[in-house]
């Protein structure tokens, strides 16, 4: 798809801006500042309730209760940080040595670190599925391949086949790898499968080298067990270029120290908020957000947000890095979730591999934007439909995939109409180029509140959502200057990130 050539905006008086910076960033830490109080004020009772951890700060408590921080923390510590570290080694030996035998080398490698985690039963699970897939793709049927591959993923929800799976380990952490895994590389075989139908001769090699690619693109190790996401066609060409076409002009050496220098900052942001602030303990507990102060409340979903992002800075940090130092070009990391005004932006620009897998295999086979509106909003609704069944298809991520869809659809309504011809010359007519960027804003402002009710869906569950709705919506409790400063803040945000 090309994309569009992107519209600059009028600049704004200095004096304005800097009103808005002072009005973005300071209800932002303010807000953060009357959480933290908030935290400490209940830090008794929350210890006793949640069993907050012995914090690495002294003289503060540890927040354990977001599951994946906790989860991919405790098992980077375990081996998955050593069997990355090796992944690193064992590329730039063989990339040095033996060049020829590097892809091999790091598809044994990492079909021998998921054994060594997963179990010999786990991998051999995770090898029928591939093997199943690979059968079915054969017969070079899309919809037939989809269908059974979805299948193959439904089997994650069947209660007997996880019991059976449970019994293979002694704790439920490494059940759950397991079930990461599997859903994780379900998308894998999902796009070779359909990549196979669509142009089965285009890479050349019969089916063994089909299948051996197959197997490189499964086990590549830092996108195993938690993405980020790239398609089978740009794994495929891109790790069969030639080493020349992609040299870095900087070093190794420099490249590794500056991005390992980054994901530990991440890391120490990560920590440090969940060590001052307590928000996913208290937003477990409804009582707590509903006794929580107007500031204290944007606090809670600014921080919710914020952490969300820096965690997958960190989680697809460390495996970015490996794959472009193996030559492979990584999705983008996550854009600040503050920066968000819109919820096309949000999918486009927080997990960029997910969404152009979605667009490649969902939206545009389905139809996209070429055959009108109603397909349009058809492909838009199963691809936000698939990501909630992979994600595991509970209500309350039924309730954000459909607010998500609905959100698209009135912000693709919304920019229709404006580029209508009548509305258009009123706009031009009436409007000079300073009050259209203002406007904007407005707009986006709107935009924003409801993108960010539809994340504290997704973070915390439809209690978390329905309570913030009521607070702010209904009752209005939330501190005009903090809805100013998130409306401010778009002003200079949107010319900011249309030129980057």
């Amino acid at each position: 798809m090309t994309s569009k050539p992107k519209a600059k905006l009028a600049p704004l008086p200095r004096t304005e801006l800097l009103v808005y910076w002072v009005l973005s960033f300071g209800s932002h830490l303010y807000s953060f500042y009357q959480l933290h109080r908030f935290s400490k004020e209940h830090e008794a009772p929350l210890v006793r309730e949640f069993q907050l951890e012995k914090g690495l700060l002294k003289g503060f408590k540890r927040d354990p209760l977001d599951f994946e921080w906790s989860f991919w923390t405790d098992w980077a510590k375990k081996s998955l940080l050593w069997t990355l570290i090796g992944h690193g080694v064992v590329s730039r030996l063989t990339s040095i040595f033996y060049p020829k035998l590097r892809v091999p080398a790091l598809t044994i490698y990492g079909l021998l670190a998921a054994c060594s985690v997963l179990g010999i039963k786990g991998v051999s699970l995770l090898l029928v599925h591939l093997s199943l897939s690979f059968s079915v793709a054969q017969l070079r049927k899309p919809a037939l391949s989809w269908a059974f591959n979805l299948l193959l993923l439904s089997t994650l929800h069947i209660q007997p086949l996880q019991d059976i799976q449970r019994s293979w380990y002694k704790t439920e952490e490494e059940y759950y790898l397991l079930l990461f895994s599997v859903a994780v590389c379900g998308l894998r075989f999902i796009s070779f499968s359909l990549e196979h139908c669509w142009s089965p001769l285009s890479h050349g090699g019969g089916d063994v080298v089909q299948l051996s690619w197959l197997f490189s693109y499964t086990f590549y190790h830092p996108f195993f067990y938690n993405g980020p996401i790239i398609t089978y066609k740009d794994y495929m060409e891109q790790m069969r270029r030639p080493a020349e076409e992609s040299d870095r002009d900087e070093s190794a050496l420099s490249y590794v120290v500056l991005r390992s220098g980054r994901i530990i900052l991440w890391w120490c942001i990560a920590e440090y908020m969940i060590h001052v602030m307590y928000m996913h303990c208290i937003q477990t507990n409804e009582t707590y957000i509903e006794i929580l102060p107007p500031w204290a409340l944007g606090g809670l979903a600014l921080a919710l947000v914020q952490f969300f992002y820096v965690k997958y800075l960190v989680l697809f940090g460390l495996p970015s890095m490996l794959a472009t130092l193996d030559k492979l070009v990584p999705p983008e990391l996550p854009r600040c979730v503050s920066i968000m005004y819109s919820f096309t932006g949000m999918w486009r620009h927080f997990d960029e591999g997910l969404y152009r897998w979605l667009i490649r295999y969902i939206y545009v086979p389905l139809g996209g934007s070429r055959h009108g509106p109603l397909f349009k909003m058809l492909s838009t609704g199963l691809a936000f439909g698939f990501v909630c069944l992979w994600h595991g298809g509970h209500d309350y991520l039924q309730y954000w995939a459909m607010m998500n869809w609905a959100g698209v659809l009135v912000e693709n309504g919304v920019k229709a109409l404006f580029a209508s011809s009548f509305i258009h010359s009123v706009v031009e007519q009436n409007f000079s180029a300073v009050m259209k960027r203002r406007c904007i804003a407005l707009l986006s402002a709107f935009s924003t509140a409801m993108l960010i009710l539809s994340n504290l869906v997704f973070l915390g569950g439809i209690h978390v959502g329905r309570i913030f709705w009521k607070r702010v919506f209904i009752q209005g409790k939330l501190p005009s200057t903090a809805l100013n400063g998130n409306y401010a803040r778009l002003y200079f945000l949107q010319d900011c990130f249309r030129r980057s």
